[in-house]
């Protein structure tokens, strides 16, 4: 009998409102591994808000304490890890995230996206200023998702969320990684 491959990460990413951390939890807990959500990270070392820090630091400061802290979770053996939104845009995160396993993107249609997120004023990258219309904010979600489609279609899997519960998407996965031998 051929032992079972070592357990890797296995790395969520996908726009804001996908799903990420909710769907990061729950596939953790049932594949019994940790837990790294790269945007606590960033919150409990900054000792503020990811909103807070857009405001202090500007998006340059933001990426720079993300930087941190996807080479902090990808130190964590084993680990389901759910990064930012816009983390692949930078070339050593890819890196560091390509090569800590299997990276699965959560999509969501942009009008779903925009339902997903509501009225809420905490996404600096959505709502700079906190008083964008429905309509500028998803002309805002469109053109953001247009802008990292390439790094987004380097993830090695792509899981649809549309219509689905969290606990749906962690099966999804589940099997994905099963499937791929990802030792899920």
């Amino acid at each position: 009998m051929t032992p079972a491959p070592p357990a890797t990460r296995v790395i969520l990413t996908g726009f804001m409102g996908t799903g990420k951390t909710e769907v990061g939890r729950r596939l953790a807990r049932t594949l019994g591994r940790p837990f790294m959500d790269t945007d606590a990270l960033i919150e409990s070392a900054a000792g503020r808000s990811v909103s807070a820090i857009f405001a202090a630091e500007g998006e340059a400061g933001f990426r720079a304490r993300e930087r941190q802290a996807v080479a902090e979770a990808c130190r964590v053996a084993a680990a389901v890890i759910a990064v930012g939104g816009g983390a692949l845009l930078d070339p050593e995160n890819r890196r560091l995230l390509l090569a800590a396993g299997p990276v699965v993107c959560l999509r969501a249609a942009p009008r779903e996206i925009l339902e997903r997120l509501g009225e809420a004023r905490d996404r600096p990258l959505l709502n700079r200023d906190g008083t964008a219309s429905t309509a500028e904010r998803l002309a805002r979600i469109e053109s953001l998702l247009s802008a990292r489609a390439a790094v987004y279609a380097l993830a090695s899997h792509a899981v649809d969320t549309d219509g689905r519960t969290p606990d749906q998407v962690a099966d999804a996965i589940r099997a994905i990684l099963q499937e791929s031998g990802g030792s899920a």
